[in-house]
């Protein structure tokens, strides 16, 4: 996980955008505002993750003692290296939405106890397919369903908002249905 910002590597952010903190917040706040929409807009997945990066890696160049007269201009120059390195990782290679197809349960659901524990036994099987860090993630985020505080610690023990730790959640959660999906299907035309 990378380092968020600190008090004092934000102060230093701040300090750049204006010298009146209230101003220098107003700004922080429109220009967090524009780069979520330049993330948008091009397509990238998760654009408040990598807004919050891009000012993160700035805030870490700022507290290294680097003038930067230009915060706007820097933060979108930022930006554009995280698009680039978000559409050039491995896990961007995936299918086009034209080639995913989306698909019917493999029949129907029932009650019966064989089908339900085909199910699981699939579920056990996808669920060991993933990383260490995404199945302990996904099982400890739907652990506890009825009370918002345990996501809340969750988030803040991973070091992530609320909406990004959701939003893992369900690219975890998709992952594991479509493999389930393949397994019944491979299972029930056995």
């Amino acid at each position: 996980m990378k380092a968020s910002l600190t008090a004092d590597t934000f102060g230093k952010l701040l300090a750049c955008l204006d010298a009146d903190r209230e101003v220098a917040a107003e700004k922080y706040e429109d220009l967090r505002r524009v780069l979520i929409r330049f993330f948008e807009w091009r397509g990238a997945p998760f654009p408040e993750e990598h807004t919050d990066e891009t000012f993160n890696r700035v805030a870490r160049k700022l507290g290294t003692g680097i003038e930067i007269r230009n915060i706007g201009g820097y933060c979108y120059e930022v930006a554009r290296l995280i698009l680039h390195e978000t559409f050039k990782s491995p896990e961007r290679q995936h299918d086009s939405f034209d080639a995913v197809k989306m698909e019917l349960p493999v029949r129907p659901l029932g009650d019966d106890v064989e089908e339900k524990e085909m199910r699981l036994s699939c579920l056990d099987d996808c669920l060991a397919t993933l990383p260490d860090d995404g199945r302990d993630l996904i099982l400890e985020y739907y652990r506890d369903l009825v009370h918002v505080d345990h996501r809340r610690a969750l988030a803040t023990r991973l070091g992530l908002r609320r909406e990004a730790l959701a939003n893992r959640a369900q690219r975890l959660r998709d992952k594991l249905e479509q493999c389930v999906r393949r397994c019944l299907k491979k299972k029930s035309a056995i």
